[in-house]
């Protein structure tokens, strides 16, 4: 006789591919340190620009030397652990027909590639995020928090930014089930998140009015939010519950998408 399902059992095949999705990119750590390499040079390049507009007055919107040089060695380190532009890996294989095979197997394809996902920014972590924090704090100005706390508040907060990109790339890719290619989707998208977000100028540069719709939106939870996070800047608890609520309302709409995308599936080829 079998005895009752738990929790853990139901955990457990998601748990090994967080660590799946940790091992994969793990494989590929020319091309990790590469992409280091690539951060580090536009990390510098950045920075000079922005510390060249802060440099005229002393500060701008509230953000001086450090403080720039905090926001932009994070941003270029969070870029690659909370992935903002799709890699449409999904979408392919939505595209091909092999969702089908994805669709069958006894798991929630949502979740699944979550989980797959979280262990990819888990190396991230260690690869693309530390070491340019590391460079950026040695060599150029860089404000560390005050408060013990706010680490795990920005680690918190990460992993919530996390979820929200996932969740807002598995959007995406789900248009495929009805634009049979979303590249045009996908090109717009990633045209304009970098500025939503808060990665290439902060969002207090912005008018308070444009600012305001900004965070009507998920875009600053995926970037300018563990920033702030980290620099102390506004109420962490407040920060972390907008993040919480968009990363509620993005997944929830990943499922009801999928759902109506699968229930009438037509494989390409038969």
């Amino acid at each position: 006789m079998r005895g009752a399902v738990t929790s853990t059992d139901v955990l457990r095949p998601y748990l090994r591919l967080v660590r799946a999705g940790f091992r994969r990119h793990s494989t590929y750590l020319a091309a990790s340190l590469a992409g280091l390499f690539t951060n580090t040079v536009f990390g510098l390049l950045r920075v000079a620009v922005l510390l060249a507009v802060v440099g005229e007055t002393g500060s701008a919107a509230g953000y001086d030397a450090a403080d720039t040089g905090t926001f932009v060695w994070l941003g270029q380190g969070l870029l690659a652990v909370v992935l903002l532009w799709p890699d449409r890996e999904l979408a392919l294989r939505v595209r091909s027909g092999d969702i089908a095979v994805d669709l069958s197997r006894p798991w929630n394809l949502q979740v699944a590639l979550l989980a797959q996902d979280l262990g990819r920014a888990g190396h991230a972590v260690l690869v693309r995020l530390a070491p340019p924090v590391a460079f950026g704090a040695l060599v150029l100005p860089f404000r560390w928090p005050e408060n013990p706390w706010s680490v795990l508040l920005f680690a918190v907060s990460t992993a919530l930014a996390v979820v929200i990109s996932f969740a807002m790339r598995f959007l995406l890719d789900l248009t495929t089930f009805w634009l049979l290619d979303s590249r045009g989707v996908a090109t717009v998208y990633a045209s304009a998140t970098g500025v939503l977000c808060g990665l290439t100028v902060p969002l207090a540069f912005f008018s308070d009015t444009l600012r305001i719709t900004l965070y009507a939106t998920p875009f600053p939870a995926m970037l300018q939010t563990p920033i702030d996070v980290f620099s102390e800047r506004g109420n962490p608890v407040a920060l972390l519950a907008h993040q919480a609520l968009w990363a509620a309302v993005a997944l929830a709409a990943g499922q009801l998408v999928l759902a109506r995308a699968t229930r009438k599936l037509v494989v390409q080829g038969g």
